[in-house]
């Protein structure tokens, strides 16, 4: 229990330190989690182009929560993604 009492004060020690980052890093939060459910109910053939339009969208939300953080694992991770769906997009973008 006392795990849970710890984890609720960090979240609003979070949420008081920088309100604004904890809403963007909770929407992005959200959109992740409805880009994986769209994902998975639309297998095998996922709308890609728009899910990738949308999670870049993500990975930027979260490269900037990274960098006012202070997070360089964070960062470097979200950067890298971006770039990675980036070049996705664009391969999908050009083979039509």
């Amino acid at each position: 229990m006392n795990h849970i009492i710890n984890t609720f004060n960090w979240v609003k020690k979070d949420y008081k330190s920088h309100p604004l980052r904890f809403a963007v890093e909770f929407t992005a939060w959200l959109i992740t989690i409805a880009c994986s459910v769209v994902m998975a109910i639309t297998v095998p053939n996922p709308p890609l182009f728009e899910l990738y339009i949308v999670w870049i969208s993500v990975c930027a939300m979260y490269t900037w929560a990274a960098w006012t953080r202070g997070s360089f694992g964070m960062l470097a991770n979200y950067i890298a993604l971006t770039l990675i769906d980036s070049f996705g997009l664009y391969r999908i973008i050009i083979t039509g």
